[in-house]
């Protein structure tokens, strides 16, 4: 799933506003991909009505919750660091509670509470529901523990509060959980069964949100491709639906028609998309709506059949770029990001070479690239052999990443002398002097104040660039205000 972007870095501690009457309080971060960051937002609001504010001070803290990830080892370290900064301060105020939150505390539930001790409370992705029971039992002296995985939870019912927020963008849950069974991925075993959020309650958070001065939204979960609303009930059970929940069912191209109608002056982004689940519905829909930002996180982990084949990717080297021609038809200026994988089991020379070349058949815009990562539980740890050597890893992990870096200046130079239209988002953090804001492809843009504000859409005229950022002049607001 797509990183997130955000004006605070992963970990940050995240505050909301200060609830009058709430006398605990709470420091909670978040680590991982955009939903760990949106669940962090449910759990405040959760722990808000249970006389938690939030602070920034840990030391302040009466209960330190952090949101984790399971889906490379590098992300559960720098957990276990942070656990062991917690546990250094608990030690001089023995009051304090420490708890873990999202896949790690799935995954890693006895270890952190029986074994290593070094935790109160273990929460799962589904059952933030239970946090109150759970702080009881703590308070009772007892560890507490509650990480099953739901068949129809959604957290569609509870009111995120917007945490840290710059006031122009936010985070809107769809979907939860994963059908697809990649065999490196531990999001199925962590996260549950692909089930869909109420449209309706999705469209009165995207009211709620642009009543409150919004401007942009994404529309979020592991595989919005997936999103199906029949009425209620896993993905999978659709077969089973009635005539009438079938003819009335909502996917994902109808719910980005809908939210696009709905407020047609808020931008919509979306993540993440799958390749063998994106419709054709889906990229029309995108070009019918100028609203909708054009801009697809597209993962292909491998650019090799043969290894598409053993991470159990249910789409081909051939069908992935057919499915990019057709973006490039459809929306000619439609940014495309990616995911890619280096140095999975069995991976040789030749299949590395079948990923670079599909990156020079792409040039995608920007990527996120790592190497393989074996993940505890997964059919690849189980089946298949950490063979591939890690400086061999690193090797093609190095070359993969500069090849995406040419396309990516190249793709940003293509905008030199062009004009765009900017969301303002914040200052730049190079320069007090500066806004920064993103166009609808995602890609970042500086450029001078002068009598701008965050939440205008400006048009500005390139002038300038990194391999990454686009630099020039605001020419005036656009229509889109």
């Amino acid at each position: 799933m797509e990183k997130i972007i955000d004006e605070n870095k992963q970990g940050d501690p995240l505050v909301l506003k200060q609830k009058e009457g709430n006398t605990k309080k709470l420091f909670i971060e978040s680590y991982g991909c955009a939903m760990n960051f949106s669940d962090s937002e449910i759990v405040a609001s959760i722990l808000q009505n249970e006389g938690f504010n939030t602070t920034k001070n840990l030391e302040d803290a009466d209960l330190v919750l952090v949101n984790t990830c399971s889906i490379r080892d590098k992300a559960e370290q720098t957990v276990r660091k942070r656990l062991e900064k917690y546990n250094a301060v608990k030690r001089t105020n023995p009051k304090m509670k420490v708890g873990v939150l999202g896949c790690m505390a799935e995954r890693l539930k006895s270890k952190f509470l029986e074994e290593e001790k070094i935790v109160d409370l273990v929460v799962g992705p589904d059952a933030y529901k239970d946090l109150p029971n759970l702080l009881a039992e703590v308070e009772d002296g007892r560890d507490a523990i509650n990480v099953v995985l739901s068949k129809d939870e959604t957290y569609g019912d509870i009111s995120p509060v917007r945490i840290n927020t710059n006031g122009v963008t936010a985070l809107v849950s769809i979907t939860r959980g994963c059908d697809n069974m990649c065999t490196f991925c531990v999001v199925p075993f962590t996260r549950g069964r692909e089930r869909s959020r109420d449209p309706q309650s999705i469209i009165e958070e995207v009211n709620d949100l642009w009543n409150k001065g919004y401007k942009e939204i994404t529309l979020l979960g592991q595989n919005v491709d997936s999103y199906l609303w029949y009425g209620g009930g896993l993905k999978k059970d659709f077969v089973k639906a009635t005539e009438m929940q079938k003819a009335t069912a909502v996917d994902f191209a109808k719910l980005l028609s809908i939210c696009a109608e709905t407020q047609p002056k808020m931008r919509i982004r979306f993540s993440t998309s799958n390749p063998q689940d994106m419709s054709l519905d889906v990229i029309k829909t995108m070009a019918k709506y100028d609203n909708i930002c054009n801009h697809i996180h597209l993962p292909v982990q491998s650019g090799s059949n043969r290894i598409l084949k053993a991470m159990n990717r249910l789409h081909t080297r051939e069908e992935y770029f057919q499915l990019i021609d057709n973006i490039r038809e459809i929306i000619p200026n439609c940014a495309i990001s990616q995911d890619i994988i280096a140095g999975f089991p069995t991976e040789t020379e030749e299949d590395h070479k079948d990923t670079l070349s599909l990156l020079e058949y792409v040039k995608y815009n920007f990527g996120y690239m790592f190497t393989y990562s074996e993940r505890p539980g997964t059919l690849a740890e189980r089946k298949l052999e950490d063979d591939v050597p890690e400086a061999t890893k690193s090797r093609r992990l190095s070359e993969i990443i500069a090849l995406q870096l040419e396309h990516s200046e190249l793709r940003t130079k293509g905008y030199l002398g062009t004009t765009v239209e900017i969301l303002i988002e914040r200052a730049s953090k190079k320069s007090s002097e500066h806004w920064s804001g993103r166009s609808a492809q995602n890609i970042v843009a500086v450029f001078p104040k002068e009598n701008y504000n965050i939440g205008d859409f400006v048009n500005v005229k390139v002038t300038d660039c990194t391999k990454a950022t686009l630099i020039g002049e605001a020419i005036g607001l656009s229509k889109s205000n």
